[in-house]
């Protein structure tokens, strides 16, 4: 008899071992259920061995992970042992439900089994998704009890746990203790500092990489290329792409989306498009990437033609693809092609729009003055409005007069985000920016009562493999007394060539001059001061702003460019700001 689409011939029904190799051959979970159905007929359902074939089939091996089937048949298995135990809990953990791996666990325990190093991994995996302190702290005393606490695969586990919990000092603390580290220990520690935006540190650990020797693969080259790309760091990414010629690490398509997108956000579009023309496979993430780059530079031209370059090389488009070039529209003021986009998104690639499309299409008829327009698309939305589109929708009101809409738009905003600092600095700011103070005063006063905290803003510069972050009023920096020098002469020279300051972006209820010096110690200037002090004077200055850059220092830096004769590249939270002889790319509309 033929097991239906497995194309094995069962020697027999009793043949344990024929079955067995027949679930091997499974790719379907009803053909894993016709063997199931034989084995209960030839009463070998209670057999360990030939039950934890079939767990591990349906939870492990089929493509869509038929874990639930997988637990009936742990379930209806009379004695487990430990490799059924291990197998369903690691069905679990790569499932949707991996609280319930931590349950199964438990029950594990209290059955008189103690785990093993694969049990803790698979156990550890799911308390990295689900990310509960008390229980992972739980399963690290564990681990320390059992005497696992020098298995440098479990600690690589509980590291990346710890990370994920937001809790990168325990991490580092167990990356200390090690006795012995791998290539896995040291990305996770990189990976994990970075993903709790603390990619200076990352730093630091990478650079201790260096210096005891250690081989880096892939994956840890293109952690490394992330961060150089979030800190503007183009020296070091540079240096990183160097590293993998030297070395021969293969360039494979995900360490190569990483190195396009690194060049792009460090304002390097050149080297970008080098390196995405050099790759022998690009997947539809690598054909984002330099789409993305393109549009954050302002080049719509070539982003909309890489885009149908894209269509015409049979890669489909995805949710990540259309957000930039919904962006190239929106920065471009092309609404009818932006338009199109965003039908074309459902009608001819069944891609339901997000809230980050719809964030775009309301950017985009915001900055063409189609306020009304705007209102409409955040009404008829499909999905609920956040506060990010309100956000936008508010800003052009600032612009054009606060208006009734103004007001309705700074409810929405303080309902969905009532406790982010940084929605009632929008709120006052357009209060501000129309000198009505009182409520200035209401909005501060609601937000001291809410005990909430604006985010800090900072820029960095990055001068001989080195990132250098500053905050407003920075006076930490070892070179504060230089950089201050080299930004009172910056500030007087700019004055000489006619340079105002823009005080109404300054949201207290104080005098010009006041509002004046607060402008003047923004974090931009001190990073562009130390650029011009430390950088040779043929080398463009890069820096990174993680917030908006305001329109004032927007105006100081293009005075900057042509005063020093200095190209200063800019990168802030929304788009690359290239200045040049007193002009920038983006003509003064971001």
């Amino acid at each position: 008899m033929k097991v239906p689409r497995t194309r094995y011939k069962l020697k027999s029904m009793l043949d344990k071992t024929s079955l067995v190799i027949a679930i091997k051959k499974c790719t379907k979970v009803r053909d894993l259920k016709t063997i199931h159905a034989h084995a209960i007929r030839a009463g070998l359902s209670q057999d360990i061995f030939l039950a934890g074939s079939l767990i591990e089939s349906a939870a492990v091996t089929l493509p869509s992970y038929h874990v639930a089937y997988a637990h009936s048949i742990f379930s209806s298995t009379h004695h487990q042992n430990l490799f059924t135990w291990n197998t369903i809990i690691r069905g679990y953990s790569s499932s949707d439900s991996p609280i319930t791996a931590m349950s199964l666990y438990q029950d594990m325990l209290l059955s008189g089994i103690s785990p093993n190093t694969f049990t803790l991994g698979f156990v550890l995996k799911a308390c990295c998704k689900f990310a509960e302190m008390g229980v992972g702290k739980m399963v690290h005393s564990q681990i320390l009890k059992l005497g696992f606490d020098c298995q440098t695969a479990i600690l690589n586990s509980l590291m990346k746990f710890y990370v994920n919990c937001g809790c990168a000092e325990y991490a580092r603390n167990l990356f200390e203790e090690m006795r012995q580290r791998d290539a896995m220990s040291w990305s996770t520690m990189i990976s994990g500092y970075a993903q709790n935006g603390l990619e200076v540190n990352a730093l630091d650990i990478f650079r201790r990489m260096l210096l005891e020797g250690v081989n880096m693969d892939g994956f840890t080259l293109a952690s490394v290329a992330g961060i150089c790309a979030h800190l503007g760091a183009l020296d070091l990414g540079k240096w990183v792409h160097s590293y993998i010629d030297k070395e021969g690490i293969k360039v494979d398509v995900v360490l190569g989306t990483s190195l396009v997108d690194m060049y792009s956000k460090c304002g390097s579009l050149d080297d970008a498009l080098r390196v995405f023309q050099g790759m022998r496979e690009r997947d539809v993430m690598a054909w984002s990437a330099m789409i993305g780059g393109y549009a954050t530079h302002g080049q719509s031209e070539k982003a909309l033609q890489l885009f149908e370059g894209m269509k015409r090389a049979n890669v489909k488009p995805n949710c990540v693809t259309f957000t930039s070039v919904l962006f190239v529209c929106s920065h471009s003021g092309l609404i009818d092609e932006g338009c199109r986009h965003f039908d074309s998104m459902q009608l001819e690639y069944g891609i339901v729009p997000e809230i980050q499309h719809c964030g775009c299409m309301v950017d985009l008829f915001c900055r063409a003055g189609l306020v009304d327009r705007a209102h409409e698309f955040i009404r008829n939305m499909r999905i609920k409005p956040n506060a990010v589109l309100w956000r936008t929708l508010l800003g052009t009101c600032k612009t054009d007069g606060f208006t009734e809409l103004g007001e309705h738009a700074s409810r929405k905003i303080l309902e969905l985000e009532p406790d982010g600092g940084d929605n009632y600095v929008l709120v006052s700011n357009v209060y501000a920016s129309l000198g009505k103070w009182s409520s200035v005063s209401k909005v501060r006063s609601l937000m001291k009562d809410k005990k909430v905290k604006k985010g800090h803003g900072w820029s960095s510069i990055e001068v001989n493999f080195v990132v250098h972050q500053f905050v407003m009023g920075d006076e930490t920096h070892p070179e504060t007394d230089e950089i201050y020098q080299m930004l009172d002469e910056m500030t007087r020279k700019v004055k000489k060539e006619g340079y105002l300051a823009a005080t109404t972006d300054v949201l207290h209820d104080i005098d010009e001059e006041e509002k004046e010096q607060a402008l003047g110690f923004h974090s931009e200037r001190l990073a562009v001061a130390y650029g011009l002090l430390r950088l040779p004077e043929d080398s463009p200055i890069r820096i990174v702003k993680n917030l908006r850059v305001c329109r004032d220092c927007h105006s100081f830096i293009k005075l900057i460019s042509t005063i020093y004769k200095r190209e200063i590249i800019a990168r802030d939270r929304v788009r690359f700001h290239h200045f040049r002889d007193g002009e920038c790319t983006c003509n003064d509309y971001w």
